[in-house]
């Protein structure tokens, strides 16, 4: 069995959010929420100040505290390490959205619309929409490493994070070509690849909760 992971390249990611955008047009993210952030900060001393981004999917956490506090098991995490939510068994509760340490979680508190009134296209019934783009007001959700292209691609025969049809979307939008997509169980693969030769590193990995997500620094 796979396990999927991703690899971002700090040197290369220009912090244009075309990720964050493409990740709410392929997921039909509600307004407010944001699965995939770009952080934007300074290091350095004026005048000697560099600006950097770090881009933040979910991590996908081999551990997931998430799920660890989840009192109805709505937060599950499938073989191939991809963490799920089921909106229908979520309370609402927040305990996710406070446990993980990545702020990766979005409690969806009230339903809103991107311009200021209901669109035709926003208010496309649940029924209609794809399983993928079900959101419920009063649950959490999160990055799911586009989960159903990955599925939707394996079950064609595809090469996941090679062949279009089974890649994340925020991966074949980036300008920049920084981001990767893959198998780290698979030495072989691009993604293990890279973290070998370039010494990925991950965020917060003193906590112990394994993330799936490897950066490359800058």
């Amino acid at each position: 069995m796979a396990k999927w992971g991703m690899v971002i390249d700090l040197k290369k990611c220009v912090g244009c959010q075309t990720c964050t955008v493409a990740c709410k047009v392929e997921n039909m993210v509600p307004p407010g929420i944001f699965w995939n952030r770009v952080y934007d900060y300074e290091i350095g001393e004026y005048p000697n100040v560099t600006r950097r981004f770090l881009p933040r999917p979910c991590m996908q956490c081999e551990d997931p505290v998430c799920m660890a506090v989840c009192p109805t098991k709505a937060t599950t995490k499938r073989e191939d390490g991809i963490v799920s939510v089921d909106y229908e068994r979520c309370l609402g509760c927040s305990y996710c959205e406070l446990a993980c340490p990545y702020r990766a979680r979005t409690l969806h508190k009230k339903k809103e619309y991107y311009y200021g009134e209901s669109t035709p296209y926003e208010d496309f019934s649940y029924e209609l929409r794809a399983p993928h783009q079900r959101y419920m007001v009063g649950a959490a959700s999160k990055c799911t490493f586009c989960v159903h292209r990955v599925d939707k691609g394996l079950a064609k025969g595809l090469s996941v994070g090679q062949d279009p049809e089974a890649t994340p979307a925020c991966i074949l939008s980036c300008i920049a070509k920084a981001r990767y997509f893959g198998d780290l169980d698979d030495p072989e693969s691009e993604v293990s690849m890279l973290v070998k030769d370039k010494k990925g590193f991950r965020v917060l990995e003193e906590l112990g909760t394994d993330p799936s997500v490897y950066y490359l620094t800058p």
